[in-house]
């Protein structure tokens, strides 16, 4: 009897031979490899106007700084492309190497879903599993189709879903402090 063969596992230096392509993204979550396409433009539209909130926080709190789809390099076999993060001044000096590219945890990550299956699976249970065990303080599951939004803090050392808040809710976070709009506003 033969056994199957293992799994292949994915790394950065995998991606270097890959022809570049501007309308496809590569993730790599624990070695497996996640190619996506461009997303819808909605989706794009909300991560613009998730970052321009929090932006415009920023600006006058001058506490840290969003940043729209960066590149987080956790390791070789985990780096991924998130719509939005923030990240705080503090934590913005310790975690960017020389690329520009994150190399530890934002203490906020925003997702947007993107449609089909496999693309809510990859967000809702891989990433989220991948941003517990990173230390990720915050991340939000964002889902233009229905407006709302997905709240998972970090407690007793991993991501726990704390609110679903819908158009007319306000969301805020104790990250961000001051910080409050409607949900409608990033949609």
């Amino acid at each position: 009897m033969t056994q199957a063969p293992d799994k292949i596992r994915w790394t950065i230096a995998d991606l270097e031979l890959l022809a570049t392509d501007e309308w496809k993204r590569y993730e790599i979550i624990d070695g497996e490899l996640f190619v996506t396409r461009a997303p819808h433009f909605k989706h794009q539209a909300s991560a613009g106007k998730i970052h321009a909130r929090l932006l415009e926080w920023c600006e006058s709190t001058g506490n840290g700084e969003p940043i729209i789809a960066p590149g987080v390099i956790f390791s070789d076999a985990d780096n991924v492309i998130p719509d939005v993060i923030w990240i705080s001044n503090q934590r913005l000096a310790q975690v960017v190497d020389a690329e520009g590219h994150f190399t530890g945890a934002p203490e906020l990550v925003v997702e947007i879903l993107s449609e089909g299956i496999s693309n809510e699976r990859r967000d809702r249970e891989v990433k989220l599993k991948l941003y517990s065990i990173k230390g990720v303080q915050e991340y939000w599951i964002v889902d233009w189709r229905k407006q709302q939004i997905e709240v998972y803090q970090r407690q007793n050392a991993q991501l726990v879903q704390v609110a679903t808040l819908f158009a007319n809710d306000i969301i805020s976070s104790s990250l961000l402090p001051g910080f409050s709009c409607q949900v409608k506003q990033f949609f």
